[in-house]
């Protein structure tokens, strides 16, 4: 009976291992983004997401004066019209990293007139 319970040994320290490298390989191929390259986070950035490629884990770096700006994240209609539901958190540090999660994902400033200026994107995450 000892013998059958060492023989298990290898098989759980193999799939322990196997579990690690999956794990390892699904942190390796995230990306990091900062939204607006060398600009940043500000006006007239609603075209920087073209031409990218995004997955659904990608992290998106939002990087800004906070004094001047912030970042929340929408739904569709809260993109197109520039509000925020009541209730959103509001990201206010000035180097905000974002997740992404599969399918459209949609950021707006929320400051007046900021979104409406192009301070909003929308991205895309396969």
């Amino acid at each position: 009976m000892a013998q059958g319970r060492d023989s298990a040994a290898p098989s759980v320290i193999l799939g322990l291992t196997l579990l690690c490298l999956l794990v390892h390989c699904e942190m390796a191929r995230a990306a990091t983004f900062t939204v607006g390259d060398a600009g940043g986070w500000t006006f007239n950035t609603a075209a920087w997401p073209r031409g990218k490629r995004f997955l659904a884990g990608d992290l998106l770096v939002f990087k800004y004066n906070p004094a001047i700006h912030n970042v929340v994240a929408v739904d569709r209609n809260g993109y197109n019209s520039c509000t925020a539901p009541r209730g959103a958190r509001t990201l206010r540090s000035g180097n905000d990293q974002i997740k992404l999660a599969r399918g459209q994902n949609y950021f707006i400033c929320t400051v007046a007139g900021h979104c409406q200026a192009g301070m909003k994107i929308a991205v895309t995450a396969a």
